[in-house]
């Protein structure tokens, strides 16, 4: 859009070709025009030049006359045409009277002062007379000049004028956001310098960021046109409720900045939550009521930084800590949040060795058949040892490679590893987690297909597991990824069943073929007052819709049994045995492909 505008504030060079052409003609002929004027001017002056010469040789030939004693009544005709040639006159004359119309005078008087007699000749202008046709043009050639150096002054001051427009309006672009009319990130980046240098003691500058939640749902469901018209609406909002001082921004896409400077007594908090609230109210938008969240955090100057690259940096921290913990909330930065990031970039730092290096390892928990302890199949769970740091939580380094785009290469990792390893165990299936990044790749169906064939695994002993936040966010998408999914013969698992948002559409439009009840189902079975009503229910909401139960987190015998009379078919978890590397699958397997159901409650991390 801005490059639209700023395209506008540039002269067209091919619109101003013709006129630069026409003013350039004119100037020429002008030109042209004003140097046959100036020629002539000259010209006469010349020619007047040689008539001042010829009267003053006239003159010395009549003084000559009068010093002689010569009458100028009886003056011989011989010496009037000497005196005219010597004098370069033509058609001199002495006359006693008045000459004719149109001749050249000069007076000739005696000793007493008085005229008796005039010279007359016809007037020599032979260089004026020879530009006489020309005359016209000049007098246009003067008109021209006149009229071009009206149209040269109003020429430069129009564009003077469109200069000084122009300038006005790439100065507004360079400083105001064309969508809202709010000063944009450039601008309040200028703001924020000029609040730090003009700090006083104590004083304390606040820069907050708000993020608009929900833009995505809006722009899905009305259209961009609508997001646009929604963000111009929310800015308007934002400004109508700023605190007096106060002054905000379009700081980036659908973040918006406020800035204030206040004593150190006062608590910028509860001002920003009252503009959140204020802004979380609904909007009217093409007609219709939208709902729209807003997410903000905050840093405090001096004591969250001094400089402008501190107040962004950590208002940004959290802001992001804000929208994981707390959506539709305010936090202020703490220094953990520092040092929760640089936790963050290390691990996505050392996750990409890990995956050039081998770190990573796919460890199996055992499936069982719930009637007894049979092994029917093995989850695989992906396990990271850092050489320094131990043991990696799998929540944070999943995060971390979604952070850093290399979901897509754990995900492929592990799918090709588990189904490597699974013809080590010819009669279980696998699950392997697909995470909602990796159900969105429009590949997928392709990569677990080549994997499938280059593993040589069937089809249907590779069951895929999915969470219901993967059905909320684009359903239609998820749909298509997961029909070809199932096109290829695998099975799909609803992970996590019961802690979200799924409904009994959700599970007849998806076809799933498994429902994993979530082990915080699970945990209270067997404990006092606690009835096992919602594992009832859940069991028969899922034989009655053709689905295999599969419980998972199961610690106690006493878990299983209520498990095993609910209706469950299948568990996993502690009881029967924790995750562990290939090769502890295969000494279960080896002692039978069953495993030991009584054991006590082993409540180790995994």
């Amino acid at each position: 859009m801005r490059i639209g505008v700023l395209s506008r504030l540039v002269p067209d060079r091919r619109a101003m070709t013709p006129g630069l052409v026409g003013s350039f003609g004119l100037f020429v002929l002008c030109t042209t025009l004003f140097c046959v004027f100036a020629a002539s001017v000259l010209l006469q002056q010349a020619d007047e030049g040689r008539q001042v010469e010829r009267r003053a040789a006239l003159h010395g030939a009549i003084e000559a006359i009068r010093t002689a004693g010569i009458d100028f009544s009886a003056l011989p005709e011989q010496r009037v045409r000497d005196i005219a040639r010597i004098a370069g006159l033509k058609d001199l004359r002495f006359e006693t009277g008045p000459a004719a119309a149109g001749r050249e005078l000069q007076p000739v008087l005696n000793a007493q002062g008085r005229i008796v007699g005039w010279f007359s000749w016809e007037p020599d202008r032979s260089l004026t007379n020879a530009l006489g046709p020309l005359k016209p043009l000049m007098t246009a050639a003067t008109v021209l000049l006149i009229a071009f150096a009206g149209f040269a002054i109003w020429q430069v001051r129009r564009v003077l004028r469109d200069l000084a427009v122009s300038e006005r309006k790439a100065w507004t672009l360079a400083h105001e956001d064309v969508l809202t009319g709010l000063p944009n990130h450039r601008k309040m980046l200028e703001s924020i310098d000029a609040a730090l240098g003009a700090r006083k003691a104590g004083e304390t500058v606040t820069l907050a960021l708000i993020d608009v939640d929900g833009m995505k749902d809006v722009n899905d469901a009305h259209g961009h046109r609508a997001g646009d018209d929604l963000l111009s609406a929310f800015a308007a909002r934002l400004k109508e409720n700023l605190p007096a001082g106060a002054v905000c921004g379009r700081f980036d896409g659908n973040e918006f900045a406020v800035l204030l400077r206040q004593t150190d007594a006062a608590q910028p908090a509860p001002a920003i939550e009252n503009l959140v609230e204020a802004l979380a109210k609904p909007y009217w938008v093409n007609g219709q009521a939208v709902q729209v969240g807003a997410t903000a955090g905050f840093a405090q100057a001096p004591g969250d930084g001094a400089s402008r690259d501190d107040m962004t940096r950590r208002t940004n921290l959290a802001l992001g800590a804000a929208k994981r913990k707390r959506r539709n909330g305010v936090l202020r930065f703490d220094a953990a949040m520092d040092r929760e990031f640089e936790e963050r970039r290390f691990l996505e730092r050392e996750l990409k060795r890990a995956l050039v290096n081998g770190d990573l390892d796919v460890h199996y928990q055992p499936i069982v058949r719930g009637g007894g302890a049979q092994i029917v199949g093995a989850e695989a769970l992906l396990r990271w040892r850092h050489p320094t740091h131990g043991q990696i939580s799998p929540a944070a380094f999943v995060a971390a490679a979604e952070r850093g785009g290399l979901i897509g290469e754990l995900g492929a990792f592990v799918l090709r590893r588990a189904l490597t390893d699974a013809r080590r165990w010819p009669d279980l299936y696998i699950s392997v987690n697909l995470s909602p990044m990796q159900v969105r790749d429009p590949n997928l169906a392709g990569l677990v297909a080549g994997m499938l064939a280059e593993t040589g695994t069937a089809p249907e002993r590779l069951l895929l597991e999915v969470t219901e936040g993967v059905l909320i966010d684009d359903p239609d998408q998820a749909k298509e990824r997961l029909d070809a999914l199932r096109a290829l013969g695998v099975r799909l698992a609803l992970d996590d069943f019961g802690t979200g948002y799924s409904s009994m559409t959700y599970l007849q439009k998806f076809h799933f073929d498994k429902l994993k009840i979530d082990r915080g189902f699970v945990a209270p079975l067997g404990s006092p007052g606690h009835s096992p009503a919602v594992i009832q229910a859940i069991v028969a909401l899922g034989r009655a819709l053709d689905l295999t139960l599969l419980a998972e987190g199961v610690e106690t015998e006493e878990q299983r049994v209520r498990l095993r009379l609910a209706g469950c078919e299948e568990m996993q978890g502690f009881l029967f045995a924790k995750p562990g590397p290939r090769e502890a699958l295969d000494r279960l397997l080896g002692q039978g492909r069953t495993v030991e159901a009584d054991r006590p409650p082993q409540r180790a991390a995994g």
